[in-house]
């Protein structure tokens, strides 16, 4: 599935699509930017009909971390700049 992935954080994120799992459904995450992607066991937390679902990050390995960490640090960056 293709979908908008938005509120990224190290614990989780929300994915916009219209056609959400239910609640407590197991997700494998794969984010992709540009050359680089992230990948994470996941479980939906919550789901919004026709809206999307907010998952939280069960699994992540250690290089996927670096990456989720270092995208955190560039939107945060990006965000402060005028």
């Amino acid at each position: 599935m293709t979908a908008q992935v938005t509120e990224l954080s190290l614990y989780g994120c929300y994915i916009a699509t219209p056609a959400p799992f239910a609640a407590q459904a197991p997700l494998l995450v794969k984010i992709f930017n540009g050359t680089e992607y992230f990948e994470a066991k996941a479980t939906v937390i919550y789901s919004q009909p026709a809206q999307g679902m907010g998952v939280a990050f069960r699994e992540i390995k250690p290089h996927f971390l670096v990456t989720l960490k270092q995208w955190i640090l560039e939107a945060l960056h990006n965000h402060k700049q005028p």
